[in-house]
């Protein structure tokens, strides 16, 4: 199962550090998130990241960064609908509903995130928004399947009730940074 990590959308001090002693503990997948922020702001934390865990990082913004950091590819959400012409990495995108999971398959996505799975951690109401008769239907029919992660209230508690609702990997954000 894929374990990703959100970086939370605030920059903190020793992020950087952060960041580096979770990829050198095993993570495979750093979701650089940061809505707001300036390119220069995240040019700055990637700088201070080691150029070897550079290819293990997805951004949310600022796609001009990839080349210059020789990043792993781009994460598709409201305010960046659409790839960079011509980009031919890794797109993954955000889905928050079966329905859209649904229309999403088949268009060569290296994975898509369906949110909320539980309840948040992050975001304080923010509740899941299906049932488990949803999750089990939805893996049944192949809509959930390995290239699909679940993202939402993810926990060490309840990543082997994500696994059984059959999806590939889960988006960590909130537990990551406690």
């Amino acid at each position: 199962m894929l374990y990703i990590v959100i970086t939370l959308p605030h920059f903190f001090p020793g992020e950087a550090a952060a960041i580096t002693a979770k990829f050198q503990a095993g993570l495979e997948r750093l979701h650089l998130r940061k809505p707001g922020s300036t390119i220069d702001e995240c040019r700055s934390l990637l700088r201070e990241i080691p150029a070897c865990y550079h290819d293990r990082i997805v951004i949310h913004d600022h796609f001009g960064l990839l080349e210059e950091f020789g990043l792993c590819g781009v994460h598709l959400n409201s305010r960046n609908p659409s790839a960079p012409d011509g980009w031919k990495g890794h797109v993954s995108i955000s889905c928050h509903s079966i329905e859209e999971l649904a229309a999403c398959k088949g268009r060569g996505f290296t994975y898509m995130s369906l949110s909320p799975i539980f309840n948040s951690i992050s975001k304080a109401g923010y509740t899941a928004a299906f049932s488990n008769e949803e999750m089990f239907a939805a893996r049944d029919s192949g809509i959930i399947d390995s290239s699909v992660m679940a993202l939402g209230g993810v926990c060490p508690e309840n990543i082997s009730k994500a696994a059984e609702f059959g999806f590939g990997g889960v988006m960590v954000l909130g537990d990551a940074w406690r």
